[in-house]
């Protein structure tokens, strides 16, 4: 197993803790930014609570029937994974009998089958018949959701009656990085590990350590204003380079150099438009910070992070991207137009 990052460590060192005091509750929501690793830390303590041979301080012991079941389904076929983190398809059946595991479920009534964009009631009822069953390696059996924001109201309610009826040695853990979206009832019967941002000597400290570069390192760590896992994801996927293009276009635009239908067809040309409006928008509020003695235009560009927001949800609509792009690059061109 890979060591955990020290944020990470930080929450596992509270959950184990509180199982070992028996203060650890029967539903946990593990909460935070995406990225940070919220999932890593529910696997790991999953695996602490099914090894049946645990070694010096609790810790898996590695060689049991139960860690080799679960070291082979973390060495099988890779998962798709979002740029927000989240699962693009489920978990599926894991090898470990008494790890239930569920995301996106896909959905096989669509030409080509692809995942749905929530969890549903048929999903959250498996995981209820599961849970019920005598765990068959140790004494615990261990549910993870994620993301659970994702549970629309039909399976909210199948899974608030799961929590509301606790089983003992049955644990349910939802991993969410917008808790928020979930009902109150839910968020009340979980305990909660909250994941926050590490200080920013520390995130550094762990980019270098990924084997990043200082300079690349710290560029990626302010443009993710301080978040090491969004940092280290974007060095690996080159996005540094995509919003250094992100800022060219806008800036030809706002000068007129650029004609927004083009760029607007440049930008939607691929399946990175999405993370190119949610670059823009971070520059949007950044510009509006370094302007604040110019308070009609930092007025400005708020208004265009949320049209930029807006126009990020239609994207996931049937409403034509590029048409959506061209009229809030339009927009930025206007907000940049030196007043009469």
């Amino acid at each position: 197993m890979r060591p955990l990052a020290p944020w990470q460590q930080r929450v596992y060192d509270s959950a184990v803790a509180a199982l070992g005091s028996g203060r650890l509750g029967h539903g946990l929501l593990l909460c935070g930014p995406s990225r940070l690793g919220k999932r890593e830390v529910a696997e790991r303590l999953a695996r602490r609570m099914l090894c049946t041979a645990p070694a010096g301080g609790g810790e898996p012991c590695g060689q049991c029937r139960s860690c080799r079941l679960l070291d082979s389904r973390s060495q099988a076929e890779p998962v798709e994974v979002r740029p927000d983190g989240s699962l693009a398809h489920p978990w599926g059946h894991p090898a470990h009998p008494d790890l239930l595991l569920v995301g996106y479920a896909v959905n096989h009534k669509v030409k080509p089958p692809r995942p749905r964009g929530e969890i549903v009631i048929d999903q959250i009822r498996e995981l209820g018949e599961q849970m019920a069953l005598t765990p068959q390696y140790g004494g615990a059996k261990v549910a993870i959701i994620d993301p659970a924001e994702a549970v629309n109201n039909a399976a909210a309610n199948a899974l608030l009656k799961t929590l509301e009826e606790p089983v003992p040695n049955r644990y349910l853990w939802l991993v969410a990085a917008e808790p928020a979206r979930l009902p109150a009832t839910i968020r009340s019967r979980c305990q909660k590990l909250e994941f926050r941002l590490p200080p920013h000597d520390e995130g550094r400290q762990w980019l270098l350590g990924q084997g990043h570069d200082p300079a690349a390192a710290d560029e990626a760590l302010r443009v993710s204003r301080g978040h090491p896992g969004q940092a280290h994801a974007w060095l690996e996927e080159g996005v540094l380079e995509l919003r250094r293009e992100v800022i060219e276009g806008l800036d030809g635009v706002a000068a007129g150099r650029v004609a927004p239908p083009l760029l607007a067809q440049a930008w939607t040309a691929d399946d990175r438009a999405d993370l190119r409006l949610r670059l823009a928008a971070d520059l949007a509020v950044e510009r509006a910070a370094a302007g604040l003695t110019d308070p009609a235009r930092t007025r400005r560009l708020a208004e265009w992070f949320d049209r930029a927001n807006r126009a990020r949800d239609l994207l996931r609509s049937t409403v034509r991207a590029d048409l959506v792009v061209v009229e809030l690059l339009l927009a930025w061109r206007a907000a940049h137009a030196r007043p009469r």
